[in-house]
Formats: C-alpha cells, structure tokens, sequence
C-alpha cells in the first residue's frame, strides 16, 4: 500500500526544491558538452513542471496516484514547446514532435559522443539531457514523497550527474563550483527533510531545528570526499593524461565505404591546369588550402589515419593566434574533401565531420552527384617570431609525426644524412632539408609528368631523375625528415591562388600542391614548401599567411651549408618540459593525497560497521554473568547511537523511558525485560544458565528490530558514528563493562 500522501498544508516545499534543485545541477554539468544557455532553458522547464505537478496533487490528492504520468506528460510537453516548437501546428505536438522526441532519446546520446564539444544544441542531440533529468525528476519526487527516502531520493540525480562526468570531468576550480552547485540543494533537502519529520503528531509550532555534532561528523568528510574525488580524479593523473570521456571511443560512422585519395590526382589535375577546382572571398589573401592530410606510409600507398567528429557549434582556436574567415564556393571537386585549414574553428553552410588534429572536413553524403557547394570557414591562424622558429626544436611526440617507412632502400638512409649535414633533429635541420631538396631537384609543370609515390618512385627520384611533381618532392622530404628523426606528416591541397574575379579567389587545377609540414615544439605543425624554388617563387615578406611567412623568413636567414651548427634550442621549449615536470610532481602529489583521503573515507565507511559487527559476534559468544552482560552492552550502544540520552546509573525503565519517544512500545517492553533478566543474573547468586543468555540476545534482536524502522538518516549514522566503538563512560559516552554496584538495579 502506498502511504497517503500530506495534505497541500503539509507538502514540505523546501524538501521538494532540494530535490529538484540538485537534479537540474546534474543536468547543467553537462554544460562542457553543450554550454550553459543552450542547457538552463529545457532543463528549468522540467524541474518548473515537476514541481508543478507536485503542488497539483498535493491541492488534489485524488491525483497522487497518477502524479508520475502527469510529471512525465507535462515534462514532454514543455519539451516539445522549448525545444521542438518548430515541429508543431500552432503550438500542438505532432507525429514530427513525437518522432523528434523519440530519436533525441535514443540517438541523442551517440550523436553527442560522435560530435566536436560544444556540439550543437540541436534537439537531435540535445535531447537526451533534459528527458534524463526529467526521468530522474520523475523517480526521486516518488521516493521522497511516498517512502520518505531523501538520500535515495538524489540516487537518480547522482547517476545523471554520473553520466555528465564520463561525457567530460570537470577539473580544477569548475569542479569545486560544481560540487558547491550540488550539495546546496542536497542541503536543503536534507535540513528540511529531518524537520519536517519532527513536527509535533498533535499539531502545534515546529521545534527548532539544530544541526548536531555528530551531523556535522558526517557531513564535512564527506562533502570534503566530494570536492577531493571531483578534483583529483577528474584532473589529476600520474601519467599526464587527459580525464577519460566516453567520447575517445567515439567517432563518426562514415557512410562511404570508399575515400578517393588527392595525392594520386595531383598529376591528372596538372595535365587541365585551366579548369577552375573552386573560388573563395576572404578576409585577406590565404596561402593554402588543405584537402586531406597523410601520415601513414606502408612503402607503397600513402594514408590518413582520421579521426573524424560531426563538426560542433565551435572548436578551440591556437593561443596567441588570429582568426580569419572566408566564403567557399566549390565547383569541381568530387570526392567528399573540403577545402580547409590546419585549425578550423567553425563551418556555416555545411554540415561536414572534422579530424580535429589535422583540419581536415569531409563532407559524407555520397547521394550528392553536384560539386557546387557553398560554406564559411573560420579558422584560427597562429603568429609566431621567425627568430623563435628558427631555433626552435621539433615535436617528436607529435601524433602521426614519425610514422612507418616501410622498406627503405640502402642509398636512401645514406641520402638522408648527406641532405641535413649531420645535423641533429631540430627545426633547423628541417629547414636544411627543405633547401637541399629545393636546390638539387627541379620541378616539372607540364609535358612527361611523373606520377607515383611509393619507394620504387621515390628511389627514382632522389638517385637518377631528380625532376617531380610536387607530390614526388612532398613525399621524399617526409620520408628523409623521418629518416633524421624529425616528424614530418603529407598534405594535399591547394595554393591560395592570385587569379582574381572581382572580389573572388579563383583556384585551379594548377595550383594543386603537396607539401610537408613539420611538428615543432610549442607551435604545432608548420607548412614547407620545398618547390617554391621552381614554381612561382614568392619572397617571404610576400606569403600572406604569417606561419608560412614566419618559415619562409626562417629559411631565408639560414647559414650556408658549410656554416651550419647545431642551433642553441631556444629557452620556450625548455621551460615548457620544466613546467610539464613540475605539473606531473604535482598531479603525484595530488593522487597521493587522494588515495589517502579515499582509504580513510573506505576504512571509515566500512571499518566502524566491521568493527561493530565483530564486537557484537564476540559478545554472542560468551556465556554465563559475562554473556548477559555483552548484551546488555550491545543494547546501550546501539540505543545511544541512535539519539537516545544515556548516563551511569540509569536503570532499565529509565533507559526504557528514554527510548519510548523514538523506538515504540514493542522496544521499550524488549528494554525493560532485558534489563529483569540481568539483575537476575547479577544478584541471584546462581549460575546463569545457556537458554537465559540466548533469550537474552532474542530480546536484543527485538530491539534491533525495533531501531530499524528509524528514518534512514538516523540509522546512517549510527551505523558510521565512530564513537559506538568507545567504551560507556557517562551520557553519550561509553564503558568497557557492567557495574555490580547497581547500575542496573530499579530504584
């Protein structure tokens, strides 16, 4: 039978709003994945609903027994009207409501997972969010109002907020926020709950409410368990890795079950150098335009290992760097490749999926025959000092930046060390390469073109013909740069183009281009061009894009060969290895110290009801005067734990009476007949026998009984109150054994 639920007069409002509160705070953490205002506006409109269809049925208690379907049918409603209005007729849901509805719930969630963060707050992926929080809306309005279970009340809050942190954990000074966010709620809820209950059955003015000691034992080392755990696990790792997110296993499905690669079209593309490939508007002049970025190379093919999301609402740009923009309109480009750029921050216009590390966009919809397509690209560009570059050292844990060579030639390894004079890998030594390459090797741009990027190519390349299109010179520098020990990855693409239509960009076949790009330290991967000797060579005040600049003024100020010695690392590099240093003591010290905190949460959550039980079970053991009096012992212990006032020389009415407002009439008899038969054992002068100490702890299991129907905060703390394991020594306190000088006799 379900408990009759309290009149409106009765509702305890504030217990309500706790709850409520701390489940829309779970919600919102998930504001990493979406941002803040795209998240507060549905998840208000399910807790303002629950709440309502809480004071509804408080009004109509006829209602009670369908509170659940109405919180659940107005929650959907103000759903569909905050996030799916689009969907309905004049503000009524639809079959496109339901439908929305039905794939937010589903689907929702692996689409998010399958986005770059934040996603875009589109309803498709939004809304798992808020019907999470409305289910667990839903169920802790019914434990807290039918069972009268507060704590398992938040459970499906906790599980919600649970799920936020495995999308993305929140770190640092945000997660202590979060975890303030939580427990102000989870307080209320709490406070308001223990006063509600002791409101006099009579009617009358409530009493005061007091936070006691022992609340505050209970509720400090665990709020402060919370902040530690949110902090340290969630950013704190002593490998130096990033929290984990279920989105690392993630990515999104391709349609297409075959990519074509651009790097085997370079040499078609030359032999029409006139067909325009597509034309763009931008901010200033743009030095090039990547397509596809490889890295893997197996001796014979060369591939992109790509890990490609749906492209969200905004990426994240490089520190210290400008953003530009541009409007692309592609005319002839047939496979699924978008002209992009190394750090895009956000499309318009398309709905491409994005490798991140790379730039690349791919835009997956093999039912489009046109290559007319429009779209704005933002993207970051980063401004580095031509000085700094230059002495600057190479990345060599940049991801996909030392890859496989496969077979290499025996001439080629010998090659690769004459190309950098010896010198050790640096940025400088990639700099070198690229001249050795742009001054040994010609370029050919039209006539016999040669075409092949495997090592039988490249071999015939770099020993005997030594001329190539720029995909022989772009893949022969990465394979030698790797033989140094220098990362170095392939991009496909396009120059910027000078062609001009009015305000328009006009690229074309003949601007297509391969080059290699170098990861160095502290600025990322930074764009070669070891054919500028023998195309349309530009000096390097004119490169408009300021890395490219920054790399062609480098190499303008490098020493001849003769002169060349290893450069003096510059001190930025250095210093970030030192900070990483001291960041991973620190992350050490911060696990250690969490492990600690954690061992003695676990030892004290576990190890006082251990320790209790075995005390009890030793108790239960004995026999005789010693056997009585365990269970006398285990009774005043538990009873004192559970709130009841205790002092030497009570008797057992005393302690009967004292326990009678908290424990019942069935307890308080249990009480007063344990305390008969252990003045009988005291005092008779005869010996107790077996069957006396075994109704004894028959009476103890009563009481037991009787302590359970105890709210379940009460009984908590009992159950983890430390002082249970101290000996009675006056009120509140403990004592090793049972006087014979007539504590127990009835006065």
């Amino acid at each position: 039978m379900n408990e009759p639920v309290r009149p409106a007069t009765d509702l305890d409002r504030l217990a309500v709003i706790g709850l409520l509160g701390a489940t829309a705070v779970a919600g919102l953490l998930f504001w990493p994945v979406f941002g803040l205002p795209a998240l507060l506006p549905p998840v208000l409109v399910v807790v303002l609903a629950g709440y309502g269809c809480v004071e509804l049925t408080a009004r109509r208690p006829r209602l009670a027994s369908v509170r659940p379907l109405l919180v659940l049918v107005t929650g959907v409603l103000g759903l569909i009207e905050s996030v799916l209005f689009s969907t309905t007729v004049a503000g009524l849901p639809t079959v496109a409501s339901l439908r929305a509805l039905l794939r937010g719930f589903t689907e929702g969630w692996l689409l998010t997972l399958q986005s770059t963060w934040p996603a875009k707050p589109d309803a498709d992926q939004l809304l798992f969010v808020p019907l999470a929080v409305l289910l667990a809306a839903l169920l802790g309005i019914e434990l807290l109002l039918r069972l009268r279970q507060p704590v398992a009340a938040l459970l499906p809050g906790l599980a919600v907020a649970g799920l936020a942190q495995a999308y993305q954990a929140l770190t640092g000074v945000t997660a202590v926020l979060a975890v303030a966010g939580y427990a102000a709620p989870v307080a209320l809820l709490l406070w308001s709950d223990r006063s509600s209950r002791s409101r006099p059955r009579n009617g009358g003015r409530r009493p005061g409410r007091r936070l006691s000691g022992m609340d505050f034992r209970l509720a400090v080392p665990t709020v402060l368990a919370m902040v530690a755990g949110a902090v340290v696990i969630g950013s704190l790792d002593p490998a130096g890795r990033e929290p984990y997110r279920l989105k690392d296993d993630h990515t999104a499905p391709l349609r297409q079950t075959r990519l074509s690669n651009p790097l085997q079209e370079i040499a078609q593309r030359l032999a029409d150098p006139d067909r325009e490939v597509f034309r763009y508007r931008s901010d200033g002049p743009v030095d090039r335009w990547s397509l596809v970025v490889l890295d893997g190379f197996d001796g014979v093919n060369w591939s992109a290992d790509t890990r490609l999301y749906r492209m969200g609402a905004r990426l994240e740009g490089a520190p210290g760097s400008i953003t530009r923009s541009a409007e692309v309109h592609v005319r002839d480009l047939a496979g699924p490749w978008l002209p992009s750029q190394s750090i895009p921050l956000a499309v318009n216009g398309l709905a491409p999926l994005v490798d991140q590390s790379a730039g690349t966009l791919l835009l997956d919809q093999p039912t489009v025959t046109d290559g007319d397509r429009r779209y704005r690209l933002t993207w970051s560009e980063p401004e580095v000092d031509a000085a700094t570059l230059g002495v600057g050292s190479v990345d060599t844990e940049a991801v996909g930046g030392l890859g496989d060579l496969g077979t290499v030639p025996a001439e080629i390894a010998q090659l690769a060390r004459d190309a950098v004079q010896g010198l050790p890998p640096s940025f400088q030594s990639a700099l070198q390469l690229d001249r050795f390459l742009s001054d040994n090797y010609q370029v050919v741009l039209g006539g016999n073109l040669s075409t092949g990027h495997g090592w039988p190519q490249l071999r015939h390349f770099l020993t005997e013909s030594r001329r190539g299109t720029s995909e022989q010179f772009a893949a022969a520098y990465v394979v030698l740069a790797r033989l140094n020990g220098i990362p170095a990855r392939l991009v496909v693409g396009y120059r910027g183009s000078t062609e001009t239509d009015g305000d328009t960009y006009v690229v074309r076949n003949r601007d297509v281009l391969a080059w290699p790009e170098v990861a160095v330290a502290g600025v990322g991967w930074v764009p070669l061009n070891p054919t500028a000797a023998g195309t349309r060579a530009t000096g390097p005040d004119k490169v408009p894009s300021s890395l490219a600049r920054a790399a062609a003024q480098a190499r303008a100020q490098l020493p001849p060969e003769q002169e060349l010695r290893p450069p003096e690392l510059s001190q930025p590099p250095q210093q970030v290895v030192d900070d990483q240093a001291t960041g991973l003591g620190l992350r050490q010290a911060g696990m250690m110290t969490a492990v600690a905190l954690s061992a003695l949460l676990v030892s004290w959550l576990f190890g006082v009801p251990l320790a209790r039980s075995v005390r009890a079970g030793r108790r239960r053991r004995r026999s005789g005067t010693d056997g009585m009096i365990g269970a006398w012992a285990e009774v005043c212990e538990r009873l004192v734990a559970h709130g009841v006032s205790y002092r030497i020389g009570m008797t057992p009415r005393d302690l009967a009476r004292a326990a009678a407002p908290m424990a019942g009439e069935p307890t308080t008899q249990s009480i007063v007949r344990l305390g008969r038969m252990l003045d009988m054992a005291l005092w008779s002068g005869e010996q107790v026998p077996d069957g006396t100490v075994t109704r004894a702890w028959d009476e103890v299991r009563s009481i037991r009984r009787g302590l359970a129907g105890q709210r379940f905060s009460i009984r908590l703390r009992a159950a983890l109150d430390p002082r249970t394991l101290l000996p009675l020594v006056g009120r509140g306190r403990r004592t090793s054994r049972v006087s014979r000088s007539g504590s127990t006799r009835e006065r």
